[in-house]
């Protein structure tokens, strides 16, 4: 069975511009994640991030407010693929990012979800604040 994972994300004092770049920039994605990332702001580019443990696609970019991949673990099997879409959303002074993840297998919705707070959303929080970023063992 597949299931969707949504998660609202409030990123204080920063902007949607920020946190897009953080997500779409190779260097950047790379020190948040701190594991090599292949990732391109071109639709249809290819990515693979996570030393390969994770790709996909880009499916569809409005610069500084979405993004829309097929994205796909190692781990899966080969039929198996999902969507991950990212709206940002500027409020105030702070960003608001709703991350919805559809079609995850069920046996990795429990892993997926600790893995965007774990490996993005508080590391990404933290190297924005200029701290240092701790993250789980892969």
């Amino acid at each position: 069975m597949k299931k969707t994972i949504v998660q609202k994300v409030v990123f204080k004092n920063t902007t949607p511009r920020d946190v897009y770049d953080l997500y779409m920039n190779p260097k950047k994605h790379s020190a948040v994640t701190g594991a090599p990332a292949k990732i391109s702001n071109k639709v249809g580019a290819k990515f693979s991030v996570h030393n390969g443990y994770i790709s996909g696609k880009n499916l569809h970019l409005v610069k500084d407010q979405l993004i829309v991949q097929s994205w796909k673990s190692k781990t899966w099997a080969k039929d198996e693929d999902s969507t991950f879409i990212i709206d940002l959303t500027k409020k105030g002074k702070d960003t608001v990012l709703i991350a919805t993840h559809a079609n995850v297998p069920d046996k990795d919705v429990k892993g997926v979800t600790k893995g965007w707070y774990g490996h993005y959303w508080n590391p990404m929080k933290q190297y924005l604040a200029g701290k240092t970023i701790t993250r789980p063992k892969m």
